[in-house]
């Protein structure tokens, strides 16, 4: 049985489903009750656990044979890495009471770095969290998602405007959420060779002048590229409701990323077809 984490969010979603099309016996792990009925409905059996709850991640993890882990983003968290470093032991906690024999875990982009880079130091601190157990453990890391456009999408509809906190003409390598997702249910189902290190990206960089023209080709009407400066990144994200934390650990990640320290550590990275125009065309 392969044990399921986030399996209401964007990429668990689409993982559980994937899985169920294989066959795949799965179970669903989601924080909120009240989204558990969508997944009960395809048959897919499901267990609420709260990351921060040890025991109740342990019964969740009774029975499998795999889990999928990530670490989840909490914008508004007061002490981000102090949380992440809380639920990535209680899934150790939990590994080792249930007798999971593979994990598979959401990374990134930039997992190599230990410190320095705000939000992705989560996936650095997955990576390492289990190096002393001996089970099979592979991370994917995927390249910056489209989807992280999306939030601006009402924006650019009502007024043309598309901020970016990147240079304008900066190239950053991206990919489709769908493809991440069907990387991680072959990986699950070991339908491609085993590394422990999988970095994954779409077929293009873009940069965020490429990102507006298409915003604006898809969408038939000009869109203007606003640049947010590196001294206005704080405070701009806790005006949208981050806290003090969530914004500094952002803007860390963001100055990250400008700084190349999200490049592919790996010389064989894995491509997709899914293009950004394509992907906005199929969202809208």
């Amino acid at each position: 049985m392969d044990i399921i984490l986030g399996a209401t969010g964007q990429i668990g979603s689409m993982l559980v489903d994937n899985l169920i099309k294989r066959g795949q016996s799965v179970r669903a792990v989601v924080r909120n009750g009240s989204k558990a009925e969508r997944l009960r409905s395809k048959g897919v059996e499901v267990s609420i656990a709260d990351y921060f709850d040890v025991e109740a991640l342990k019964k969740a993890f009774q029975g499998g044979s795999s889990a999928f882990l990530l670490t989840p983003e909490n914008p508004e968290s007061q002490d981000f890495i102090s949380e992440t470093k809380t639920i990535l032991n209680n899934y150790r906690e939990a590994i080792l009471a249930s007798g999971i024999t593979k994990i598979v875990g959401l990374s990134s982009n930039g997992a190599q770095h230990e410190s320095g880079t705000g939000n992705l130091m989560a996936s650095y601190m997955l990576e390492h969290a289990f190096s002393d157990l001996e089970i099979e453990q592979v991370f994917v890391r995927p390249s910056y998602y489209f989807s992280n456009w999306l939030g601006y999408l009402e924006l650019i509809k009502e007024h043309g405007i598309l901020p970016t906190f990147f240079p304008p003409e900066m190239k950053v390598p991206m990919i489709a959420p769908s493809d991440v997702a069907e990387f991680l249910s072959e990986v699950i189902v070991c339908k491609i060779p085993k590394e422990r290190i999988y970095e994954i990206t779409g077929p293009h960089a873009y940069s965020s002048l490429d990102i507006a023209k298409i915003f604006g080709e898809v969408l038939n009407r000009n869109v203007i590229l606003q640049q947010v400066l590196p001294e206005e990144w704080e405070s701009t994200l806790i005006q949208t409701g981050f806290s003090k934390d969530g914004a500094k650990n952002l803007a860390l990640m963001t100055k990250a990323v400008i700084e190349g320290k999200t490049k592919n550590e790996i010389s064989n990275p894995v491509y997709f077809s899914t293009d950004f125009e394509s992907y906005l065309k199929n969202f809208i």
